[in-house]
């Protein structure tokens, strides 16, 4: 990572106090010459200058025409594929066939090589302001970056979610066990029983008792394809011949006639769920996603979901519900690259949705998803000092206008009591 500036120590009473255009505290409107305030780790006020810059005293730190956010939560991503240049297969091919162009790729590969793409996914990530990331890892993945003394103390913070398959019995087996090893790690875990298309529903029932014992939470990915609710419903389609292709099929894996409503309920018993994509959840599968927002989320990725054809994306109609909406990235393998500020922008694009509530979606949302929002996800004193800044245009607009402004960029995160500038763009 390119760093310009310094590094500055939050430390004692002195604290440090930083300056910026407009602070966005998420829980209520933009504050307009704003400064906020941190003493060692913790934010310990917020308010307006100069009219509160008695309190705020220490270091100040003038940004300029800057935004300061809370920090931005990627809660889904699959790092192992942040060394491609450019998506795999193409835009608009068939779920089944990326799948097949995924399976190709991870067999070419060797453990330096997949040690390498997570490094690179994770500055990635920082430039990119992301400050936590739920990340899904796959068995033997290079768990050395987020455990130990090799973690870095600027990198994003992540929840590793252990990525669980198994249509057979046997298979399933051997990802339980995987699962309790798993869980061992002292920091931050999760599990991940991959799709319906690839574990039995008692693999995901033993997660989820897993996760409601260990208190932490599961992400699966659901509802996701048109193949995937046709192998549900009828056992037969693009999926079926994909499964039987691999070797992997299992006539007693997936019961005839199912629905993700089979799934959300097996979820529900977890300390914590999150649903990847959801793309095609029905009115009562939303229904009941709503009924369970505190414990529940979706997670949207809005740049990878174009990349297939799939059905336009239920946003509104999952705010409407009152549904917990969280945003993800997905990875390199369907995303041009891992900027979450990306997805903010094309969000914006494709859906009628109040800034406010986007810019919700990329911390608050991403922090509830992950269990994190007591303390991420809001600037407020009391919370981490888990922050972003972004650099804005000089112009008189809008403050939601100049955020979302194609010249707008990450330029410096907050993590740990210390700032960070470094580059927009660079590497």
């Amino acid at each position: 990572m390119s760093e310009e500036g310094y590094r500055l120590k939050a430390t004692g009473d002195r604290g440090m106090t930083l300056r910026a255009r407009y602070v966005f505290p998420i829980a209520g409107p933009p504050i307009a010459d704003a400064v906020v305030k941190i003493a060692g780790t913790r934010i310990v006020a917020v308010g307006q200058w100069p009219a509160s810059a008695a309190a705020m005293g220490g270091d100040a730190v003038d940004l300029g025409s800057a935004a300061v956010l809370p920090g931005l939560v990627n809660a889904h991503t699959h790092l192992e594929f942040s060394d491609l240049a450019a998506p795999l297969g193409r835009a608009g091919m068939a779920f089944p066939d990326w799948i097949r162009a995924v399976v190709a790729h991870r067999r070419g590969r060797t453990d330096a090589d997949r040690r390498a793409a997570v490094q690179r996914g994770l500055d990635e990530s920082s430039r990119a302001g992301v400050t936590a990331l739920g990340e899904i890892a796959t068995v033997g993945w290079p768990e050395h970056f987020f455990f130990g003394e090799s973690k870095h103390a600027n990198q994003p913070t992540t929840t590793v979610f252990l990525e669980l398959l198994g249509l057979s019995t046997e298979r399933t087996v051997a990802s339980l066990t995987a699962a309790a090893e798993h869980l061992r790690h002292p920091d931050s875990v999760g599990l991940s029983p991959h799709a319906p298309y690839t574990v039995r529903p008692e693999l995901v029932a033993q997660a989820a008792a897993m996760s409601r014992s260990a208190r932490i939470p599961l992400a699966m990915h659901l509802a996701e394809s048109p193949e995937e609710m046709q192998l549900l419903g009828a056992g037969d389609g693009p999926l079926y011949d994909l499964l039987s292709e691999f070797g992997v099929w299992d006539p007693t894996a997936i019961p005839r006639g199912g629905r993700p409503l089979d799934y959300l309920r097996l979820l529900a018993e977890a300390d914590r769920a999150l649903v990847i994509h959801g793309t095609y959840l029905d009115d009562a599968e939303i229904a009941f996603l709503a009924a369970h927002a505190d414990r529940m989320a979706v997670v949207y990725c809005p740049r990878t979901h174009a990349y297939f054809p799939h059905a336009p994306y239920p946003l509104a109609k999952l705010l409407t519900a009152g549904v917990t909406v969280a945003l993800g990235t997905d990875s390199r393998a369907s995303n041009p690259d891992l900027n979450l500020f990306e997805e903010l922008r094309f969000a914006a694009a494709h859906h009628a949705i109040a800034p406010d509530q986007l810019v919700a979606l990329a911390t608050l949302g991403g922090a509830k998803a992950l269990g994190r929002d007591h303390e991420l996800g809001t600037i407020a004193p009391g919370k981490s000092a888990n922050l972003t800044v972004m650099r804005l245009p000089n112009d008189e607009a809008d403050p939601y206008e100049l955020l979302f402004d194609p010249h707008s960029a990450a330029v410096a995160t907050i993590r740990g009591g210390q700032l960070t500038r470094f580059t927009a763009g660079s590497s």
